[in-house]
């Protein structure tokens, strides 16, 4: 007896993979029909009712049945049939009996959909025989799309694109949810081909004239768009009709935990995640991918977004994310501060009263005090510098986050093996404000799950030693220092997630925090704190903040001192302030009093300071709550005719 070595069970999927490789390596039908005998019967092992005859005779009639469906490339993807045996052969299952009596019986071989045979023959043929049978007109249309994808994952858009294109020229409302994988694809290979235009064209025919299934895919693809762009308002409006055509639709479910991770709305995600393992489950779709994406986004969204494309995400940010876990666990570290007694460095903090201290103090944050910079002890000192020899990329300039050159440290990995070595590189301050600004530079970083699992644990940890380091009252820790800019770029990150999340408490007790360790305020929080003062009618902080920025060229902070002066009283001392404001930035009160007014352009990298985006800017910032406060716009009108 021949002894057959020991085989793994197998599942039905990789059973037809071994299937259309071993016809692809020896297509002899009798080859095939003794691969079949030995290996079908472990993919019908968990059937109980079948009995060693039964799965015998099964395991022939489904080895033929998959012979007689494989396109078979030797013959120009055709199909080869083998014919009903005589009556006198031996019968195929291996019995030894002959074909009359035994199965022939059981009747025809059943037939096979080609369909699931070319999905791993498309896998399994190299790049020729590939393009030989997309030539030859044989892949069924829905599967283009497997070979479109493999093309894109060469980068090769444009011959992708060209694929895919035709199988949507023709009237859209023929094509059902079988075309879905093929919209995606095409949508992939615009992106890749910078075709932007093109694709949101395409998605909106595809929403106009397209059955339910792809109009759903179609508006799940624009939501995620408006998502990247984070124009939130126009990504719920497109998830609402993604939802309306596919309300059981996988992809929907996928897109509201997005949707909500993006703004921050985690919460709200752990309750839909539940709600929609329910709905699923009872529409069939109980999948082990999207049940088990649901299971995870119930516990943390953020991390369930992320490890849902972690196969397709750069393997160095998943090394770095590996690193990253095991921050919490380790001890904070003690640091040193070392006194500073350069005047230019340190300088002095105070600022002078506008107007009788007595009737309105000076803040106590603007009294001054001791200047100390920062610093590691010895030994961390040592492993920072053994680390700026692998880590080559500079400090961001001046206040900026980070630089063009930060993204090419992605293309080595000599700091990642660093950091794997090095546990304690998550004491220093200096390195993790160079890993912030590493991530801050990696493309994917954009969405906003990966920023907020990996960005995350870096700002925690270095809030965490420095509020761990600062004594009960702080001493300055002056931005002019470079030791200091470090802690400094690290807090200011915390607190633009904290201000991005409309995370208030948190934003507020992070930006005061910023202002009492850097009295200059070179990263500018104070206009946020300014108008989150006014907002919550917290006046008397909002002035005394104000005057320790006298003359200020933020409009924030220059029309703020107004509004806190007029809503305290001090009706005649926010004249002369006003009036202030004016000789400065003039354009504003044109751009409060008009209740319309026509946007004017606007620089990505910031306003020209006294010009009408500034105005602009701050008028969507706060002219509601200008409008709000009774007289305040007649009376700056008739101040400033």
């Amino acid at each position: 007896m021949t002894q057959h070595p020991q085989w793994e069970p197998l599942s039905m999927d990789e059973l037809l993979s071994e299937a259309v490789d071993t016809i692809l390596r020896d297509p002899d039908p009798e080859h095939f029909l003794r691969w079949g005998r030995t290996r079908i019967p472990d993919a019908l092992a968990g059937v109980e009712s079948l009995d060693g005859d039964d799965a015998r005779r099964l395991a022939a009639l489904l080895a033929q049945a998959i012979w007689n469906a494989m396109p078979r490339p030797d013959l120009g993807f055709r199909q080869s049939p083998m014919a009903e045996p005589d009556p006198t052969e031996p019968c195929r299952c291996g019995s030894g009996a002959a074909y009359g009596d035994c199965c022939q019986a059981a009747g025809e071989v059943p037939d096979v959909p080609a369909e699931i045979l070319w999905e791993p023959l498309l896998d399994q043929l190299g790049e020729s025989r590939l393009q030989a049978a997309v030539q030859s007109g044989a892949v069924p249309e829905p599967l283009l799309a497997k070979v479109a994808d493999r093309w894109l994952a060469l980068e090769r858009p444009g011959r992708a694109a060209s694929l895919l294109e035709p199988l949507f020229g023709g009237d859209l409302a023929d094509l059902d949810d079988a075309f879905e994988p093929a919209l995606d694809i095409l949508c992939d290979a615009y992106d890749a081909l910078d075709h932007w235009k093109k694709k949101q064209s395409f998605l909106l025919r595809v929403t106009d004239e397209a059955a339910p299934s792809l109009k759903s895919a179609a508006w799940q693809r624009l939501s995620v768009m408006f998502i990247d762009e984070g124009d939130f308002e126009y990504a719920t409006d497109a998830f609402a009709q993604a939802q309306r055509h596919g309300p059981d639709h996988p992809g929907t479910a996928l897109l509201e935990i997005t949707l909500l991770a993006a703004r921050h709305q985690d919460d709200h995600a752990r309750a839909r995640a539940q709600f929609w393992q329910h709905k699923l489950r009872r529409a069939g779709h109980d999948g082990a991918g999207i049940q088990d994406f649901l299971a995870r986004a119930r516990e943390d969204p953020q991390q369930a977004l992320m490890m849902s494309q972690a196969s397709a995400m750069d393997p160095a940010l998943l090394r770095l994310r590996d690193w990253l876990a095991g921050l919490a666990e380790r001890a904070l570290p003690r640091l040193r501060q070392e006194a500073i007694d350069d005047p230019l460095t340190c300088g002095d903090s105070r600022q002078l009263p506008l107007f009788d201290p007595e009737l309105l103090p000076l803040p106590p944050a603007a009294a001054g005090g001791q200047c100390r910079a920062l610093t590691s002890a010895r030994g961390l000192a040592e492993l920072e510098r053994r680390w700026h020899r692998v880590f080559s990329a500079p400090k961001p300039m001046s206040t900026m986050l980070a630089g063009q050159e930060h993204e090419q440290v992605w293309l080595r990995d000599d700091w990642l093996d660093f950091l794997e070595a090095n546990p304690g590189a998550a004491d220093s301050l200096d390195i993790l404000d160079d890993v912030a600004t590493a991530l801050y530079c990696h493309p994917e970083s954009s969405l906003p799950w990966v920023a907020r699992v990996m960005l995350d644990p870096v700002l925690e940890r270095a809030e965490a030693i420095l509020r761990h380091n600062l004594g009960p009252e702080p001493a300055a820790l002056p931005w002019t220092d470079p030791r200091n800019r470090p802690v400094l770029r690290l807090l200011f990150r915390r607190w633009r997630q904290h201000a991005d999340a409309a995370a208030h408490g948190p934003g507020v007790a992070l930006a005061e925090l910023l202002l009492t360790l850097n009295p200059r305020d070179n990263h500018g929080v104070r206009a946020e704190l300014m108008n989150h003062y006014l907002r919550v009618r917290e006046d008397e902080k909002a002035l005394a903040l104000a005057r320790r920025f006298p003359t200020d060229a933020l409009a924030d902070m220059a029309y703020g001192e107004v509004l806190a002066l007029y809503r305290l009283g001090h009706q005649e001392r926010a004249a002369v302030v006003l009036h202030e404001a004016v000789d400065r930035l003039p354009r504003v009160p044109r751009f409060l009093l008009r209740k319309r007014v026509r946007r004017p352009s606007l620089h990505q990298g910031g306003f020209t300071a006294g010009g009408d985006d500034q105005a602009w800017l701050y008028r969507q910032a706060m002219r509601d709550v200008w409008a709000a406060e009774p007289g305040l716009l007649a009376w700056m009108k008739k101040l400033t005719a």
